[in-house]
């Protein structure tokens, strides 16, 4: 049985990913060994050859800086996007575009996830909220999913700076806005990354296996609910994916 090593950052939503591309190894007679850790002692690994499969990158954008010399991307499994959202999912507010002119009911305060920070200072500057008494409180990504599950259960009026997959995108309740100017920044598409050298070595039809593989944020959505949620583990979460029980037919 061959041995490959694994890697991803330590969230459930790259856990969530790399279940569902362990399954497609073990199926084909490869045996994971996982390492999880920060992102930047993964990027070193990488490159050093000292992991041999890195799950995911999302480019262009955010993970450019994974892509070292001899690193080469693999398929394209979903398209990661930051958006920003507004917890009330009836609410007349439908775009970016019309937040400057919100009314008393909608909370001046941004509260942002430290991981979309910049994404929120460029979108605040893009449509002028700043100068329209808008602010930005950043929170640690958890503590900041925490507030705006709580907004949602007490039917607040708050916006949600938010990337896609994320759990409560499966939960809803919530609409998400629309962004004419581009304000959060373009999609992007989640690849693995191959350490140099291991594309010579892997297996075409599992490395074309992996490169067909599209899981789609709806599908990672659904397993990072079940995850946090359901208390399935990353394992059973893509098990119930892969036996078409994840998601409504």
């Amino acid at each position: 049985m061959t041995t490959l090593t694994l890697a991803h950052p330590d969230s459930t939503v790259h856990e969530a990913t790399a279940a569902a591309i362990i399954r497609v190894l073990e199926a084909n007679d490869v045996e994971p060994e996982i390492v999880v850790g920060p992102k930047s002692a993964l990027s070193e690994m990488l490159k050093n050859g000292e992991v041999d499969l890195y799950i995911s990158a999302w480019l262009p954008d955010l993970d450019a800086d994974l892509l070292s010399d001899g690193v080469q991307p693999l398929g394209h499994l979903f398209n990661p996007s930051a958006c920003c959202c507004i917890s009330q999912e009836d609410s007349s507010i439908t775009s970016l575009a019309d937040v400057a002119q919100a009314g008393s009911q909608l909370s001046r305060v941004i509260t942002t996830p430290l991981s979309l920070k910049d994404q929120v200072e460029h979108m605040t500057s893009t449509y002028g909220l700043l100068d329209v008494g808008f602010s930005i409180n950043v929170l640690e990504d958890e503590a900041a999913l925490a507030f705006f599950s709580h907004a949602l259960s007490n039917n607040d009026c708050v916006l949600m700076p938010l990337m896609q997959p994320c759990f409560l995108f499966h939960q809803g309740g919530f609409r998400i806005l629309t962004d004419p100017k581009a304000g959060m920044g373009p999609e992007m598409d989640a690849r693995m990354l191959l350490r140099p050298g291991l594309s010579d070595e892997l297996d075409r039809d599992l490395q074309d296996e992996l490169d067909e593989l599209m899981l789609s944020t709806k599908v990672i959505n659904a397993m990072d609910f079940a995850m946090r949620s359901e208390g399935l583990t990353a394992d059973e979460a893509a098990e119930s994916w892969q036996r078409g029980k994840l998601l409504p037919r």
